[in-house]
């Protein structure tokens, strides 16, 4: 059973019944196994040689194989094991060729179905898995809000597992997805520097709706320890910080305030800003923002983003 164990061994204790009976067991050895309580039935014909609870790896291998040939870990599952989310949820999603059907009960495991599999996967990372962009890509086109589809994006591209480029290209071979001229434009954006959902908001229902000048989003700014500004107006001398709670807390939050000290001595203004802010009320966001550049020499045209904008109170 050396074979066997070698296998089991890289599925995270996870075989098979087909498997078991390749290398060499009989259908009265799995029985025996099964009853003496050396291995545990996890799903219909696929069973833990070890004992104890399975590890989340252990989980998404059972049910890659209770769903058979050519199966693999796919949308928030998928997402998981490559770094773009840190909770995996309590489903374990799997991706099967859409030329068969899995027959399964199981709540804590679902199962989808697509024609482009075998170009999609992910040649040789383990367990079997969806590519980062086509796991990006499936969570956006099943996000049930478009601001769900811009966190995948934005979280993508923040922790490096892909760029805006590779997505592009992804997008470009599929034929169909929800939104498409959404993400098209998303790409762009997070392209040109916007790294969550919240600098999203900002450079679109702020910034681009209301006409104010176009910022330097992310800019590294070198010293005795290099700072990142979200937005940059340079040639005004103001700064735009939009706060997520990601890296604004505990010691980041002292962090932002040593950057603000410094950049207020250096003459520099900072406005900053959060969700309930941006989301909440862009318009006045955007007045604020206006009265401040015009302050410091802004002398372009801005405008209101609809007919009930505050902005249409700008002097």
């Amino acid at each position: 059973m050396s074979s066997l164990d070698d296998l089991a061994a890289r599925q995270h204790g996870i075989v098979s019944r087909a498997q078991a009976l390749e290398h060499g067991l009989t259908d009265d050895a799995l029985k025996w196994l099964v009853e003496s309580g050396r291995w545990n039935r996890v799903h219909t014909a696929v069973y833990a040689t070890v004992t104890g609870p399975l590890t989340f790896e252990a989980q998404v291998w059972a049910a890659i194989l209770r769903a058979g040939r050519g199966a693999v870990a796919s949308h928030r599952t998928a997402a998981y094991l490559d770094g773009i989310c840190d909770d995996p949820g309590p489903t374990v999603h799997v991706t099967a060729p859409a030329d068969r059907h899995v027959r399964s009960k199981v709540q804590v495991v679902r199962v989808h179905y697509a024609h482009r599999l075998p170009v999609t996967r992910h040649p040789t990372r383990l367990p079997p898995r969806t590519r980062v962009e086509e796991t990006v890509l499936d969570l956006v086109d099943s996000a049930p809000h478009p601001r769900e589809a811009e966190g995948w994006v934005t979280s993508a591209g923040q922790r490096r597992t892909t760029t805006p480029e590779r997505l592009a290209d992804a997008l470009g071979r599929r034929k169909k997805i929800r939104g498409r001229p959404m993400l098209e434009a998303m790409l762009t954006d997070v392209a040109s520097g916007a790294q969550s959902p919240l600098e999203l908001r900002h450079l679109r229902r702020v910034e681009r709706a209301h006409g104010l000048p176009v910022g330097t989003r992310q800019r590294r700014v070198a010293g005795g320890r290099a700072i990142w500004i979200d937005v940059d107006y340079e040639p005004y001398s103001v700064r735009v910080e939009l706060d997520g709670r990601v890296g604004h807390a505990g010691d980041g939050r002292f962090r932002d305030r040593r950057r603000d000290n410094r950049a207020t001595v250096q003459g520099h203004a900072t406005l900053r800003y959060g969700h309930a802010d941006v989301f909440g009320d862009p318009c006045g966001v955007a007045l604020e923002q206006a009265a401040v550049l015009r302050t410091r020499g802004w002398t372009g045209t801005r405008r209101p983003c609809g007919p009930t904008c505050v902005a249409s109170s700008f002097p």
